[in-house]
């Protein structure tokens, strides 16, 4: 525990640091400050000594040197029990600092602008601030250290309970804190870097990663009642799934939160107007359409049992119609999408437990990585971001697809990428009319897309999100009415696949690309 006589107090964010400065100053103690800390508290009434005294050093190079110097560090970094120490700091007349009080340049909210210069970015990396926060940190046990406005209540609560001291289980805390703050501080500016260098500097993925994250809020629980579970935003202003706005229901869970992902990542992968329906975190139809209310009506009648209970993803503003349509839907746990009119929100509202988020499209950015965690380590990919069209096609077969299968094929192409592997779609024009996905067979994925499209699976075309290894899904298929198909290719069986297909007289095409997702 310690009792503090000195301070120093260097803040980027002043929220409450005139509170704060003032309950310091009621204990007796000595306030050290730099540049326009100094000035705000010494405008404010409260007595401050600028750290250019103390130090007998100028501020210099813009503000770039002001407490890197040996009577700051000297005097957050002394082991007060050792009596070395102590003579040392006592020879070079170097005093002791028991609190340091900082926050660091808005590096993330500064780089999170669009078209932020380097040279801005660059000149928002602090130096300073985070070196004394190690320090201070480093040296817990004598220094009290705060890098966070909101815990300056707690802090001046804790000495006047105490007659100004502040016990280990406090400082412990604190240092915690500051150490995952300069942590996720580093984090931002590397990645920064690494995203405006990225041409320039990597060839391969970074030899070294260093996550960041910010709790947002605890869940009431994991995927299951028995696990804990909370949200964490990455470092910087919020984009993606941590932007979004809830407008009405009980807070999200866990599983919620995954599943409006995948809902947003087929629904706004479309330019047109477009519907999807997600249940555990597969989509269950997705369609697009002239207009919203008929993506809509489209993406549920694929396949109404499984909608039940489901998320949906829009990537409109939701007008009356398409209100009214996910009203006579039944229960759904959450809608997302980019807004809601004023007549679509009274209707929905009045369904107690549905969750209407808000999330703008161009706030829904995909991370560079896709992170997949395991015992002991950490995998690490580029973002599966690869878009085909229709030049991008090889046709492999006798029969060539119409330009109306072509556009269909891309269009499946497009959700099998967002589906579990083994993953099959059947489409028809741009709507969903059967999905097998998460099967370890593919010709079972295909056989339980064309169970579910029932009738429907007659005259639709089929997206495999990997090659076919042999040639028994074709076979299926065509029984099932099936004029084309658009795979992978890639197989040491495609002169089998594509003899069935000749014979079956089916279209086919191969992407030589895959998208496997596990």
């Amino acid at each position: 525990m310690i009792k503090v006589k000195r301070a120093l107090i260097s803040v980027s964010d002043k929220t409450g640091i005139l509170e704060f400065a003032r309950g310091l100053s009621a204990f007796g103690v000595e306030i050290l400050s730099t540049g326009g800390t100094a000035k705000a508290l010494r405008d404010a009434g409260v007595a401050v000594r600028d750290v250019s005294d103390y130090t007998g050093f100028p501020e210099m190079l813009d503000g770039r040197v002001k407490t890197l110097h040996p009577k700051i560090h000297g005097g957050l970094l002394a082991l007060r029990e050792n009596p070395d120490h102590m003579k040392q700091i006592a020879a070079h007349g170097i005093g002791l600092i028991d609190m340091v009080v900082v926050n660091l340049y808005p590096f993330e909210k500064v780089t999170a602008k669009k078209n932020v210069s380097l040279e801005e970015a660059i000149e928002n990396i602090d130096i300073g601030g985070p070196s004394m926060l190690r320090s201070a940190a480093k040296n817990y046990k004598s220094v009290a250290v705060i890098c966070n406005p909101s815990r300056y209540k707690d802090i001046l609560a804790e000495m006047q309970a105490n007659s100004g001291i502040l016990p280990d289980r406090i400082l412990i805390g604190l240092a915690h804190e500051v150490f995952e703050r300069t942590a996720s501080y580093d984090h931002a500016i590397a990645g920064f870097l690494g995203r405006r260098f990225s041409s320039e500097a990597f060839t391969t993925l970074p030899q070294a990663l260093a996550l960041g994250f910010t709790k947002v809020q605890d869940l009431r629980y994991g995927e299951n009642p028995h696990q804990a579970g909370a949200f964490y935003r990455d470092a910087g202003e919020p984009t993606g799934l941590a932007a979004i706005k809830q407008l009405h229901g009980k807070e999200l869970s866990f599983n919620n939160i995954l599943d409006l992902y995948a809902a947003a990542d087929i629904a706004y992968n479309f330019s047109e107007p477009a519907a999807v329906l997600v249940k555990h975190n597969n989509p269950s139809g997705v369609a697009t359409g002239k207009d919203l209310v008929t993506a809509y009506k489209s993406a549920y009648n694929c396949d109404a049992l499984s909608a039940f209970g489901g998320i949906i993803g829009l990537n409109r503003v939701v007008d009356l119609k398409t209100a009214e349509a996910i009203a006579a839907s039944g229960f759904m746990e959450c809608v997302i999408a980019p807004g809601f009119n004023q007549e679509a929100l009274a209707l929905l509202t009045q369904k107690k437990n549905v969750r209407l988020i808000v999330l703008p499209c161009e706030n829904f950015k995909k991370d560079a990585y896709d992170l997949k965690k395991v015992p002991g380590g950490l995998l690490l990919q580029d973002t599966d971001v690869r878009e085909l069209c229709a030049e991008d096609l090889k046709v492999v077969s006798k029969k060539k697809p119409t330009k109306a299968q072509i556009a269909s094929m891309l269009f499946g192409w497009k959700v099998v990428k967002a589906v579990k592997s083994n993953g099959i779609v059947l489409t028809k024009g741009m709507t969903t009319v059967g999905l097998g996905v998460g099967l370890p067979s593919r010709v079972d994925s295909a056989g339980h897309a064309i169970r579910k499209a029932g009738k429907a699976a007659k005259g639709s075309v089929l997206a495999s999100d990997a090659f076919l290894p042999k040639a028994d899904t074709v076979t299926i298929a065509a029984k099932a009415g099936i004029t084309a198909i658009i795979q992978t290719g890639g197989s040491i069986a495609d002169a089998e696949v594509i003899k069935e297909a000749d014979k079956r007289k089916l279209a086919m095409v191969f992407t030589g690309v895959r998208h496997f997702r596990h």
